[in-house]
């Protein structure tokens, strides 16, 4: 797919490339057009101390690298790539040189949210560093049943949150299993963070969705709360929807744009397919868009 000309296309409409030099140069790009960026370094599971630390590294490496060419973007990482997996110190310790970094050169710092198995541990994580590390970001996922609670735990702590439908597959005991249950649960979360917002809780939201209705509901909802275009952001992934970047943008909105990249961009690409059928069917509209 990687050597093909007609593949090769596909897969760098989605993933930057496998190096870092290919993600900051999607970046400067990106910020050409007005937009915001994050990057994310491809990997997850890593079972080994070393591969955790060489994954902190890769992310200290690029916050210099942004900084350096005055960038406009932050690192998104995930805590199995990061050692959750090796062990709990092994993990904190990795997050904890990564977000020191990013506090050196002014930068966010987010940690993405993986399978329900790991929620707890992730947000337990975040509550614990945060204090000495308030530029640590976190993500939240509508379709969990539980995302209510640790919202409510999120704006005590003022947290920075980015609020997701969530694409992995769980048991019906877990999460919504119907989309329309999943969006409603999105309706209420953002209007909840908007709310917090509006109230002067600290809190700042970032709404990850390409779907253009919970764009419009979350814009809506702030121009009732009276949460002005500098309280919330909207963050896509690269290659899907494009076509909204330049209209919200427009609008006066805050539009970041997700940089994926890595070797490991094959399971990247896949999974955004595997993960609910749903997507493929949005990559194939996508496409028709294009």
């Amino acid at each position: 797919m990687d050597r093909v000309g007609l593949t090769r296309r596909l897969v760098r409409r989605f993933v930057a490339g496998t190096t870092a030099e290919d993600a900051l140069a999607v970046i400067a790009r990106v910020n050409g057009q007005g937009l915001k960026g994050a990057v994310t370094f491809l990997g997850e599971n890593v079972a080994s101390e070393t591969g955790a630390l060489a994954a902190a590294q890769e992310y200290m490496g690029l916050l210099e690298a942004i900084h350096a060419r005055k960038l406009d973007a932050v690192p998104s990482l995930k805590l199995t790539q990061l050692g959750i997996d090796v062990s709990p110190e092994v993990c904190r310790a990795n997050v904890a040189r990564v977000a020191a970094k990013g506090l050196a050169v002014d930068r966010l710092v987010w940690i993405d949210m993986e399978g329900s198995a790991y929620t707890q541990r992730t947000l337990d994580l975040y509550a614990t560093l945060r204090p000495r590390y308030p530029n640590l970001a976190c993500v939240v996922q509508s379709a969990l049943r539980r995302t209510p609670r640790d919202v409510e735990r999120l704006i005590e702590l003022g947290a920075t949150v980015r609020l997701c439908k969530g694409a992995y597959r769980e048991t019906p005991a877990v999460a919504y299993p119907d989309k329309a249950d999943v969006d409603r649960a999105y309706g209420r979360l953002a209007t909840r963070l908007l709310q917090a917002r509006a109230e002067g809780r600290g809190v700042y939201a970032g709404f990850a969705t390409h779907d253009d209705r919970m764009q419009a509901h979350a814009r809506e909802r702030a121009r009732t709360l009276g949460v002005g275009a500098d309280g919330f952001e909207i963050q896509m992934l690269l290659g899907i929807r494009p076509e909204l970047h330049a209209r919200l943008s427009a609008d006066g909105l805050t539009v970041r744009v997700l940089v994926p990249y890595g070797e490991d961009w094959y399971g990247y690409f896949m999974r955004r397919l595997a993960e609910r059928p749903a997507n493929l069917v949005f990559l194939l509209r996508s496409l028709a868009h294009r």
